[in-house]
């Protein structure tokens, strides 16, 4: 099965070829797969040895195109998601999404750092064109780049970088053990878990 994370972006621009291998790690080299260098639809990102690492798709959502079906599916999707008050942000951020970019992760992504090309490319891309980042069985992150929502399954644990909002419908950020259960329930409960390093 696949594995995708998306920027989830608010721009139809599209971020230029040189703009993007600008951002890269050395090592690592970003080819023109389909279109043009300044108007592409697909990347793809390898190692300079020739590992693939991740293909990228540009998907705008338009009507009747695989953007817009994809944006709807998060939509319907994320109504019924912990915490209710991040699921409800994302229920009025999401419409206004114009582009989703798609990085299928490839086997290069687990050897040589590869994961850094693919997390320098989401940053240029949401530097650029704002956004929030989804990822498959993990769920959404804000515009900082914190997890919001969760998707993760029982078995993930170790410290990540969470946000909760507050009674003024502001982040705040921190880092929780995902394995702790209490550190679990108490996000889920759109808190800050007690003990926590706040960021």
């Amino acid at each position: 099965m696949s594995y995708y994370v998306r920027v989830l972006a608010l721009k139809t621009a599209t971020p230029s070829l040189a703009e993007l291998r600008s951002s890269l790690p050395e090592g690592q080299k970003l080819q023109l797969e389909t279109g043009e260098e300044t108007e592409w639809s697909q990347l793809i990102l390898r190692h300079k040895t020739g590992e693939e690492i991740a293909l990228i798709e540009r998907n705008p959502v338009l009507p009747g195109e695989l953007g817009e079906e994809e944006l709807n599916e998060f939509i319907e999707d994320v109504k019924s998601e912990k915490p209710e008050s991040a699921a409800n942000w994302l229920g009025q951020f999401l419409p206004r999404v114009k582009t989703i970019f798609a990085f299928q992760l490839l086997s290069g992504t687990d050897i040589k750092n590869g994961w850094d090309g693919v997390s320098s490319l989401q940053r240029s891309i949401r530097q650029k064109m704002g956004g929030v980042l989804q990822a498959d069985l993990e769920g959404f992150s804000n515009e900082h780049g914190h997890q919001i929502l969760w998707r993760f399954s029982s078995d993930h644990d170790g410290p990540w970088e969470m946000a909760v909002l507050d009674a003024q419908g502001k982040w705040i950020a921190f880092e929780m053990d995902l394995g702790n259960p209490k550190h679990k329930q108490a996000f889920l409960d759109g808190r800050v878990p007690e003990g926590v390093r706040r960021l």
